[in-house]
């Protein structure tokens, strides 16, 4: 480890880890060499981290959980108890595909919930909401909150994770902070942005 962390005698972290200022690996974890974990990581029991994958900063990962090879989470993401990735399309037992890994990008800020199955190859977009129990399959857009199986998009969350309730003129305020929001409703799709997010 090359900065101050804390990490629980069960745990295993692989000599050439890097682990971030007050990391807290809890018990029966293993990171393998060449992970990093970003500052203020925290890794529930039992998680494990793959040598490729990198976790940014203020990450909180609930027990039970695995980031494999092909995996990255920006910062601020919480992946909530026994959340599942995966990194390849088409396993078999017999079948080496490593050169197959498929990868998962899980922007700033989006919520993971217990249990939710996220299928390789995806990306989920900045402060989505993923239901528990539920199975992503395609790109989840930046605000989005998806559910069941397949996953599909029931509403919008602000970045505090609250439903927006978007008027006719797409506009919508955050319940818990006043944040403004603004819904664009494209021909194929629609988007969602913090207003003062658009102004930066």
């Amino acid at each position: 480890m090359t900065s101050p962390a804390w990490v629980h005698p069960t745990a295993v972290v692989d000599e050439g880890a890097r682990l971030g200022v007050g990391v807290r690996v809890w018990h029966f974890c293993h990171v393998m060499a060449g992970a990093e974990l970003g500052a203020r990581v925290v890794l529930g029991q039992n998680c494990f981290v793959a040598g490729t994958v990198r976790v940014g900063d203020g990450c909180r990962i609930q027990n039970n959980v695995s980031l494999y090879d092909g995996v990255a989470l920006e910062a601020d993401v919480f992946c909530g108890p026994s959340a599942v990735f995966t990194n390849v399309l088409r396993p078999r037992a017999f079948v080496e595909r490593k050169d197959e890994f498929q990868p998962t990008i899980v922007r700033r800020g989006a919520t993971i919930g217990a249990n939710a199955t996220i299928v390789c190859g995806v990306e989920l977009g900045a402060y989505c909401m993923i239901g528990a129990g539920a199975v992503v399959r395609r790109d989840v857009a930046a605000h989005a909150l998806v559910v069941g199986a397949p996953a599909r998009r029931i509403g919008w969350v602000s970045r505090s994770g609250e439903r927006l309730d978007f008027d006719d003129a797409g506009a919508a305020r955050c319940p818990r902070t006043g944040e403004a929001y603004r819904l664009d409703r494209g021909e194929h799709d629609a988007r969602v942005a913090a207003i003062d997010e658009a102004a930066k």
